[in-house]
This record gives C-alpha cells, structure tokens and sequence, in this order.
C-alpha cells in the first residue's frame, strides 16, 4: 500500500511538470513577424521586433505594459540586443548591417547613430535574421535570403563579431540563420539553420568563442516534404534541455539534447511560433514571439508568456562594443 502511495504521488508530480503550464498573452504586443525576444534583466523588460517594420517594442514587466518605436528610415530589425553598459543603445539587424540605435524605452521614434559592421553587400537580396550574443557578450548572427526562396539559394551566413575586431565567418551554405544558444556547462553551442529542418550541437570554446565538431541531435524532418516543422528561436534552461519553436507547428519543444528526447510540447493558439526566451524577475516565464505571415488569423503576431512550466532560464547578455 505504501509503494502504491509513494507511486501515486510521483505520478501526480509527474503530470503537474508536464500538464500544467499556462499561456497567456501579453496586452497589446502585437507584431506582424515578432522575433528575437531578449529579456534584460537590470530593466525587467523584455526586448523584441517586428521584424518587417523596422520596429523595436519593449515589454515592462512591472507596468505590464508594451512601448513601440520605429526606427527611422529603416524598414528591417532583425533582432535587437541592448548594449553592455548602455541603457540606451541597442544593437540592431538593419538588411545587412548591424546599427547602434539609441532609444529611450519609451520613444515612438528611435534613430540610427552609427553602423557596428556590414556584411554581404554584394548580395542584396540578404538580410540579418535572428542574432544573440554569447555568455561573454560577443555577437553571433547570420543572414538569409529574403526575396525568392531561400530553402533553394542557400546564400546565407553565420558570423561573429566581438568588440574592436572584424566580422568573421563561422558558417557558410546557410539557408535561413536561426535559432542560437550556448551551454557553459556542457560547453555546447546549439544552432538552427531553418532549412535544414534540425539542430546542430557544436563544441564550444568560451574563451576563444570558436564553435567546432557539429553534431546533429534534434530532427524534425518528416517522411513528406509538407509535413515538415520548420524549427525556428531557441532558448535554453539552467539543467541544459532546449526550447524549439516551430514555425507553422503552433508548438515548442522541450528537448533534452544529449538524447534527442522531446521532453514536452508546449501548444499555443496560433500556428507562426517564432522564438522563446525566459524572463520575468525569477527567470521562470517562458516568453513566445509568433508571427501572422501568410493571412494567419488573430491572435497571430501576439506574444505570449508561458508559466508553470518548473523551469528557469537565464538571461540577456548586452553586447560588448
């Protein structure tokens, strides 16, 4: 009777950590293509785009409340990252270059002021896509073609930048550079390339930043071509598992990379699931841009926070210029 019990309970314990998470949508955090959600710790906000806007929005934990800014000029933001030791500049992908803007938090306007470094300006049907910096503040990012298709013209590239050097190239024949995330303790850098339907693992070095030995470890390719989920952002946990999102699968993916096993699906509303990253004052919020490309219904393009998953994340980390 007592190992019944015992079991019982495990197995009650068991449903809560895999069946009780809750989505809810932030207020009025609609983006066409959200992306690149970045939460900032010393601001409690989060940080993200709207990516065929040109526009940065701001989530403020504490007000509950969302700021736009467009910035002026510029039709693309690929990705913002605040700047280390700056509460008003942020980096940001503009086509293929990446701008310094200055912006308030609060501002409808926000100005470009300089550009950090361009890359492929012979290739002017590129843009910069997802980017993040690394545990030590260097810049990791890559482009993709944006005009015709870019599952056939694989033109697009993963770089590194770190502060007072040049650009240098990590990956070539990249179709759509993605998702990113690094592991100090496993020393694991994990990347998507959306084309290629998977994640690679990669050794890392962190005191070098050089990534080698790539390894498969998450596959979502299926036996039909039009089955395929294209993975998209990634996030990671403290206890190392993955945070894959699918765009076009209305679905996240716990995974555990070491064995490749899904540990959970988080299902949400809307199919465009555009990427993840944990925030929220204890780390535990999960926070979902989605997009609303191809005449997807509401709530399309709204941004979500998943709770009571029993996991913790880490933060952004600024980028060292």
């Amino acid at each position: 009777m007592h190992t019944i019990t015992i079991t019982l309970i495990a197995l009650a314990a068991l449903c809560r950590a895999t069946m009780s998470y809750k989505v809810e949508p932030l207020p009025d955090s609609y983006a066409a293509l959200g992306e690149g959600p970045h939460w900032d710790e010393a601001r409690q906000s989060l940080y993200y785009v709207d990516l065929e806007a040109g526009v940065l929005l701001r989530y403020d934990y504490a007000q509950n409340k969302i700021y736009r800014t467009q910035i002026e000029g510029e039709s693309f933001a690929g990705f913002v990252l605040p700047i280390a030791g700056n509460s008003q500049e942020f980096a940001v992908g503009c086509e293929r270059r990446t701008v310094i803007v200055q912006w308030d938090g609060v501002s409808p306007k926000a100005k470009v002021v300089r550009t950090l470094f361009e890359v492929q300006p012979e290739f002017k049907e590129n843009r910069l896509n997802d980017a993040k910096t690394d545990p030590q503040g260097r810049f990791f990012g890559g482009t993709m073609r944006y005009v015709g298709d870019e599952f056939e013209h694989r033109h697009g590239e993963l770089y590194r930048w770190v502060a007072g050097g040049n650009v240098s190239l990590v990956k070539s024949d990249v179709g759509i550079s993605n998702g990113l995330a690094w592991d100090e303790k496993a020393k694991k850098f994990y990347y998507i390339d959306t084309t290629d339907y998977e994640v690679k693992s990669y050794d890392y070095n962190f005191e070098t930043g050089v990534a080698s030995n790539p390894k498969v470890i998450f596959n979502l390719r299926k036996t039909s071509p039009k089955d395929h989920l294209l993975p998209d952002g990634m996030t990671i946990d403290t206890e190392g598992n993955i945070y894959v999102a699918t765009f076009n699968g209305a679905t996240i993916f716990k995974v555990n990379p070491s064995t490749g096993k899904v540990l959970l699906e988080i299902k949400l509303p809307t199919k465009q699931i555009t990427s993840v990253a944990f925030g929220g004052p204890n780390l535990d919020i999960l926070y979902v841009t989605t997009a609303a490309k191809f005449g997807q219904p509401a709530p399309a393009g709204t941004t979500y926070k998943v709770t009571g998953l029993n996991a913790k994340g880490y933060p952004g980390v600024g980028l060292k210029i």
